[in-house]
């Protein structure tokens, strides 16, 4: 059979530990004179091998049929032709059976469920290309934020979908203080190599979170950078999360420092008004609450930054609406809010600005960028309108919220101005949104 013959020869190019690692576990399911269909494990390994092994077996597997017999690579999970196939899954030779060791996941933090934005578009996109392998993140993402903006729903989500999808992939996901109190009851009790071993010979895929928390612990960011530098020299993935970008980490060592940001560093960013406003639509009906568009409005405009503070709000009206026994009505929705971030809170232009952009549809970044088409300049002009007459901002603290000079603020001032004289349309349009304005 090719195969065999190829795998002979592999075995001699390639050297044993390799062969062992990347070729024993591929099962040959189909060949013929044209064809070779091998099954890998998983996506994941499968993603790997397509990268770094694939060529020289192609190459090997032409010169032992002695024709032009390409090699195609299949998941093991996908279906195939039908062929006798032993039972149970595959698994990297040498290597005992052993399952992902994982924290308790939470069933809702799937990216099914995570809502999208401007703010955390880039982690979402890295944490599922280093799902599928691909190349554009490297072996190691390191994602921080302050808290409550999703770090944690991200990586529940990729170890939901590792254990879903590519159950072969030994997964280890941790926080830094477990790793931490692993490492110091390993020296206590004199297991230090089955300690190392379960990290740097049973793992696939590591997840750590909040290495923030190491600050000070310098043998434990030794064991970790240790850990994190054989694992990427081996092609593996490591997904890290922090409060902050490592450069301005505590307390932490510069060797440590300088590994977490060998690949991909991305922030997730507090979310704008539109994103709010989808992460409340969303929340809200996975709770069960049927909730008015100026209540999400309303919800969206006043709660800010650390987005449990939304779902402590939405528990809240939940349990009131449930009490009371009737629909979610404004004043509730008004007094959970104060409850949860205070009264409400001034307007200032760049709140002004978000829910401009949200009505006319354009993002806040158009509004402050130097775009001079109408759908961008009228939207900004009336922002920077209602700004003046909303708030108690200064000409120049306004055009700086849009990247503009206090000259500019007049103009657009002066401009809505005749607009509304001369045009009402635009006027009626500019009343509903200085009444919303009041009601912020």
């Amino acid at each position: 059979m090719v195969w065999e013959t190829a795998k002979a020869a592999l075995k001699e190019r390639l050297g044993e530990s390799v062969f062992n690692l990347w070729i024993e576990p591929l099962e040959c399911i189909y060949s013929d004179n044209e064809q070779i269909r091998l099954a890998c494990p998983d996506r994941f390994y499968r993603a790997h091998f397509d990268r770094n092994h694939l060529t020289i077996v192609q190459e090997t597997v032409i010169e032992a049929s002695g024709s032009p017999c390409k090699v195609t690579l299949c998941d093991q999970e996908m279906p195939v032709l039908p062929v006798a196939r032993p039972k149970g899954q595959l698994r990297l030779p040498h290597i005992p059976e052993r399952r992902s060791v994982v924290r308790s996941l939470h069933p809702r933090y799937t990216f099914d469920a995570f809502v999208l934005g401007q703010s955390n578009l880039l982690a979402q996109s890295a944490c599922k290309a280093m799902i599928n392998g691909d190349d554009m993140v490297g072996s190691c993402l390191y994602i921080n934020s302050s808290t409550g903006l999703g770090k944690s729903h991200l990586t529940h989500a990729v170890a939901h979908t590792l254990l879903t999808e590519s159950p072969a992939t030994r997964l280890r996901y941790v926080t830094a203080q477990q790793f931490a109190s692993e490492m110091v009851r390993g020296i206590q009790n004199g297991s230090m190599d089955r300690f190392k071993s379960g990290y740097h010979d049973q793992c696939d895929f590591l997840l750590v979170e909040d290495v923030h928390c190491l600050k000070g612990k310098k043998k434990t960011q030794e064991e970790l950078n240790e850990l994190l530098d054989a694992l990427i020299k081996s092609g593996k993935k490591v997904i890290i999360t922090a409060n902050n970008v490592p450069r301005n980490l505590k307390g932490i060592d510069n060797e440590f420092r300088s590994r977490m940001s060998a690949g991909l560093v991305t922030t997730i960013q507090a979310p704008d008004l539109a994103t709010r406003y989808r992460i409340v639509e969303n929340k809200a009906s996975q709770s069960g609450l049927d909730l008015s568009e100026e209540i999400i409005t309303f919800m969206s405009q006043q709660i800010q930054g650390d987005v449990r503070r939304i779902e402590s709000a939405l528990l809240s009206l939940s349990a009131k609406a449930s009490l009371v026994g009737g629909p979610v009505e404004m004043e509730m929705v008004r007094e959970v809010v104060a409850d949860i971030v205070g009264l409400p809170q001034h307007l200032t232009t760049a709140l002004i600005g978000e829910m401009i952009s949200r009505e006319f549809k354009v993002s806040f970044k158009d509004l402050q960028s130097r775009s001079r088409k109408k759908v961008i300049t009228f939207p900004r002009q009336v922002a920077m309108y209602l700004g003046r007459k909303h708030t108690g901002e200064s000409l120049e603290d306004i055009g700086k919220t849009f990247n503009r000079n206090h000259a500019t603020v007049l103009h657009a001032v002066k401009v809505v101005s005749e607009l509304c004289r001369r045009d009402t349309s635009v006027c009626r349009q500019v009343e509903i949104l200085d009444r919303k304005m009041i009601e912020l």
